[in-house]
């Protein structure tokens, strides 16, 4: 089943999924403020972690700006929830066990496909795709590509 890729100017499709205490998150109780969703392979791998800890590290900045972020990747409600406590990350990471809203966005894989793959999404108040950053190896950018662009938003 494929979907056209989420793109610039794209409305983020509806979805719900399990937070890291198991509650069911709508993507639609994120509208009327910027966010920031980015889909990562895994928790608790070394890129994976610097990409988290990154965001956490620029999370009081993200939410000057009004922003709040989602971390999404198909690891367990439980796992986000260890990865969550072990590195202090203060935002949602949701549990897409079976990749459907991964597919939803037509997130690529990433290193011959044996990777999910990395993938950040910024979406203004309305819910429309502003900005997207694709990049594997550069974990540590998605945060300054956000931020950058989130400033950007606030000024027009």
């Amino acid at each position: 089943m494929s979907h056209t890729p989420v793109k610039v100017g794209s409305r983020i499709p509806a979805f719900s999924l399990k937070n890291q205490h198991g509650e069911s998150v709508s993507i639609k109780t994120f509208t009327g403020k910027p966010f920031v969703i980015y889909f990562y392979p895994k928790d608790d791998t070394p890129g994976c972690t610097a990409q988290a800890c990154s965001f956490r590290d620029a999370y009081a900045e993200l939410r000057d700006l009004d922003a709040e972020v989602i971390g999404i990747s198909a690891d367990s409600p439980e796992s986000h929830l260890e990865f969550a406590k072990r590195y202090d990350l203060p935002f949602v990471l949701l549990s897409d066990e079976n990749n459907k809203v991964r597919e939803l966005f037509g997130v690529p894989g990433s290193m011959f496909g044996l990777l999910p793959g990395r993938v950040t999404y910024i979406v203004d108040a309305e819910g429309i795709v502003t900005h997207i950053f694709d990049s594997q190896l550069q974990t540590k950018k998605h945060v300054k590509e956000a931020l950058e662009h989130l400033k950007k938003q606030q000024v027009s």
